[in-house]
């Protein structure tokens, strides 16, 4: 099993990478004081009741601490990726879109023919949408059945992997920054705005001209192109709920479906979503070999 120290090192690491990221961005952090309060409180008081059943006499403690410590690693991970995805887009250059819609072409994906269906089918339009906002609600499910049923060495591999999936999107997103298929690909009105939008269009220059100086962590939006980071999540979201059969079709239905939606929904080109399969694969593979060693399969005291 992964020892939890190997992943709040991560995660700490990350942050502080993140922290001189962004000072050298210029960007700051937006929140006001009630709403940093409420999160501290919040926080300070899930690690006080984490502490307080370090050493649980009951199941029920026992699954309150660990629900507790995945919730917090794994959102740890989530805000310092969408925190990352700003400074690092500060510090990228040029857009992807020419060389990414080449490759959609040479496989024969057609994104506006895509769109074009969607947009012809306006009864699909509220199904996609939350299809593709279910990411936030795999991952709770996942972590709380871990917790309720003990699979702390799954728990742990799994956010391991989605830390350094997260980290490869993050270092690809550099080298591949995006428009989106919407903003380079399709001409005239728009008839549909995705859930995605186009924000990364006026944002990702803005920050790379220093002109955007305030991060609203309550309105975070992921700004990656290539890989499709909705892409990486439904793999590990599928790889860790399939040794578990109460999981394994219920996850796999959920994010099948939310795949099929991020062509429109998450703006992306399937160059973007195959980029994405490679990147989860090679992290889960990476953690597997990880959690293989004998450090890490030694028992915790």
């Amino acid at each position: 099993m992964l020892p939890a120290r190997w992943i709040i090192s991560c995660i700490a690491l990350s942050a502080l990478a993140v922290t001189f990221l962004m000072a050298r961005a210029e960007l700051t952090i937006g929140i006001s004081g009630v709403t940093g309060g409420a999160i501290l409180f919040g926080m300070g008081s899930a690690l006080a009741l984490h502490y307080r059943f370090r050493r649980p006499r009951r199941t029920w403690q026992r699954v309150i601490r660990d629900a507790i410590e995945y919730l917090l690693l794994f959102a740890s991970v989530c805000l310092i990726g969408a925190l990352a995805s700003y400074a690092v887009a500060a510090t990228s250059s040029g857009f992807a879109d020419r060389s990414l819609a080449m490759l959609d072409h040479m496989m024969g994906f057609d994104w506006p023919a895509w769109y074009g269906f969607e947009v012809d089918h306006p009864r699909l339009e509220p199904l996609t949408r939350a299809a593709y906002q279910s990411i936030f609600l795999t991952p709770a499910l996942l972590l709380g059945y871990f917790a309720v049923t003990g699979r702390k060495a799954e728990a742990r591999r799994f956010i391991a992997a989605f830390w350094l999936a997260a980290l490869v999107t993050l270092l690809l997103f550099m080298r591949y920054p995006a428009e989106g298929p919407l903003a380079f690909l399709w001409h005239g009105p728009i008839p549909y705005m995705p859930e995605s939008a186009m924000d990364q269009v006026a944002l990702i220059p803005a920050l790379r001209l220093h002109a955007v100086h305030h991060v609203p962590l309550l309105g975070l939006r992921g700004l990656v192109g290539a890989p499709s980071f909705h892409t990486v999540s439904a793999i590990l979201y599928i790889a860790a709920a399939w040794p578990v059969a109460r999981l394994r079709w219920p996850v796999l239905a959920l994010n099948l479906a939310m795949l099929l939606a991020v062509p429109v929904e998450g703006t992306h080109y399937l160059a973007d979503m195959i980029a994405g399969v490679l990147v989860a694969i090679g992290a889960l593979v990476v953690v597997a070999r990880l959690a293989a060693l004998p450090s890490a399969a030694a028992p915790e005291r």
